[in-house]
């Protein structure tokens, strides 16, 4: 199974991208794996949220495939703890060929992106920014495969 994380916009700070960089060496070596980023739009400033939305949505769509299997990274998604995910992941195994996941913009996704969604996943009820989201994502990705071959990295 192929993944994609899909992130909207420019990792700004230095920190998240080196921790983003981190994860994403140590996750290649259980699956294939790549970081796609849409880019920043331009002037925003006088367009309203469902304008923004709208607009991100129009460049995600365009990168997925009828046959992807797209979950949202989303604040009213799934919650689980590291040992569900991974099992979530496992049970997605065999049966998805290529697994997306999207961290959408500082205003979310439109309803458009909703619509064709097949999952949406919460890392927490906390909020979180969407930059910073990245590099928690990309930890529990890499815990989950740890988990799934019994490594020692997550220590239950």
């Amino acid at each position: 199974m192929r993944i994609t994380l899909i992130e909207s916009g420019k990792t700004r700070d230095p920190f998240i991208r080196e921790g983003v960089e981190l994860f994403r060496k140590r996750v290649v070596r259980y699956a294939p794996f790549k970081i796609e980023t849409i880019p920043d739009l331009k002037n925003t400033r006088n367009l309203t949220m469902k304008e923004v939305q709208n607009q991100e949505a129009a460049l995600l769509l365009k990168r997925i495939r009828p046959s992807d299997y797209l979950i949202l990274l989303d604040e009213r998604g799934q919650e689980h703890n590291s040992i569900s995910f991974a099992e979530y992941l496992n049970g997605l195994e065999g049966r998805v060929n290529h697994l997306l996941f999207v961290i959408g913009g500082p205003y979310g996704f439109s309803d458009e992106v909703y619509r064709r969604a097949d999952a949406k996943l919460s890392l927490s009820r906390l909020t979180f920014s969407h930059q910073l989201v990245r590099v928690i994502f990309m930890e529990q990705l890499y815990r989950a495969f740890t988990i799934l071959k019994g490594e020692p990295y997550h220590h239950a």
